[in-house]
């Protein structure tokens, strides 16, 4: 918010005027490179893209190689359910074979070699196998993989809300930047407008030269905020157009209407009950129980059926198969290993030790997830708190310096009030600011916890 000017005239800095003062050579180079620095058109640049929050997020979902990876880890889990379900099926193949053969042979009672025609012969053949049981390992390998693909699912789901939480955090940095560009500015207009004042009273002999160079330092630190404001605000449109996959910079573009205080009397049992961190860390223990029940399937004996039929003939079988011999064979096997060096109770004691592991991580999640939420929700209500807080000062301070730069014209006042009035205007709007966006961004952060908008 820029106060109103406390005198008449142009609200540029006069260089002329300040060149008829009596002032230092110093003193005028420096008002001369300020306004020089004011009048320098800046550089051309190409328009930055301008993006709402809604296809920021769409964006950064779409490129971000955390989430890219949890998609690929749900399409890995999704084929790794399905083998589990195919392992309760019979493993079918086929084949066929072609020989060419000759059936010459030495008769030992003549000593001479028999010569007999070569002759081809057809085989083909189909097969089938199946475990009639392996002590339950398909059921665990089923219900571990079942859990597995849950736990892609929670991990994705996780992964899409701390993504979402961070390219809110992003562009809510961008647009707070915008407004620290534009407090920069009126910070800067505030130190034109003082300068021009303390010119005119040196001209009129109601100020020493002391003003004048004070109010001209000022002004030089008005364009050095400047310059930072922009920079940053360069920085900060870079880093959101890195998180949405753009190579150029990105203008934030606010949303119409500013969220409100949220409901949050039920939010602390949601978060439990189906926050994806907790939803993970649950999938993650349910995964290692079924492991375990895979490990104590090696106690018990497998025991399979397998089947084949195969027909071998002299004829091409494109040509006829009536003289094909069949080969059929039905056959079943045991087998159970009673000792293999105790590999079956490292695998057992393993896959317990894992157990034990998942389920005291997946409790930590809860504790951890309940002290998030009740840091964020502090955060939150102490932020929007604030924004009602800063108004008021903001709205004192206008007031303050407006008063502060009347006395100063009419020669009631000094330059140094004038000066500390305007540094605490230019802080109550960047206060203002800051607990605008503070809010916003705990408000990201208490939906990434929950795992969806408030």
């Amino acid at each position: 918010m820029v106060p109103q000017r406390a005198y008449s005239g142009d609200a540029g800095l006069d260089l002329a005027a300040c060149e008829r003062v009596e002032l230092a050579p110093g003193e005028r180079a420096l008002v001369a490179t300020g306004v020089a620095a004011q009048q320098k058109p800046a550089p051309v640049q190409s328009a930055p893209l301008q993006v709402p929050l809604a296809e920021a997020v769409r964006r950064a979902l779409d490129v971000q190689p955390a989430v890219v990876q949890a998609r690929g880890d749900q399409r890995n889990a999704g084929a790794s359910e399905r083998a589990a379900v195919g392992a309760f099926l019979p493993s079918i193949s086929i084949g066929g074979s072609s020989n060419k053969a000759s059936s010459n042979r030495y008769n030992p009672a003549t000593g001479q070699i028999v010569t007999v025609p070569s002759n081809t012969s057809y085989f083909g053949s189909v097969s089938a196998n199946v475990d009639l049981f392996d002590g339950f390992r398909r059921f665990a390998n089923k219900s571990a993989a079942s859990a597995s693909a849950n736990s892609a699912d929670a991990a994705f789901a996780n992964q899409r809300a701390q993504v979402t939480a961070t390219t809110q955090q992003l562009f809510f940095t961008a647009l707070a930047q915008q407004e620290l560009v534009r407090v920069a500015e009126a910070q800067l207009q505030r130190a034109k407008e003082e300068l021009q004042i303390a010119v005119n009273k040196f001209q009129a002999g109601a100020a020493t030269r002391s003003d004048t160079l004070t109010a001209t330092v000022d002004l030089g630190n008005g364009q050095l905020a400047l310059l930072q404001a922009n920079a940053n605000l360069a920085t900060a449109q870079a880093n959101l157009g890195r998180q949405i996959g753009v190579d150029q910079l990105v203008r934030a573009v606010p949303d119409a209407a500013f969220p409100s205080l949220p409901d949050t009397t039920r939010l602390r049992t949601e978060v439990l009950d189906s926050s994806p961190q907790v939803e993970q860390a649950a999938a993650n223990v349910r995964t290692a129980r079924a492991l375990v029940t895979v490990a104590r399937s090696q106690y018990f004996p497998t025991v399979s059926m397998s089947y084949s039929n195969g027909y071998t003939g002299l004829d091409a079988p494109w040509s006829t198969t009536q003289s094909y011999v069949n080969n059929w064979s039905l056959r079943f096997s045991l087998n159970w290993p009673l000792f293999n060096g105790f590999t079956r109770e490292a695998n057992q004691v393993s896959a317990s030790v894992t157990r034990d592991v998942a389920e005291a991580q997946a409790a930590d999640a809860r504790r951890r997830v309940n002290a998030q939420l009740t840091q964020q929700l502090a955060a939150l209500t102490t932020a929007y708190a604030q924004i009602a807080i800063v108004g008021t000062n903001v709205a004192a301070a206008t007031e303050a310096l407006r008063v502060t730069q009347e006395r100063y014209r009419l020669g009631a006042g000094t330059l140094l009030d004038l000066l500390t009035a305007q540094a605490n205007m230019t802080q109550a709007e960047v206060n203002q600011v800051s607990a605008r966006y503070n809010y916003l961004i705990a408000r990201a952060q208490v939906e990434a916890l929950v795992g969806h908008t408030l």
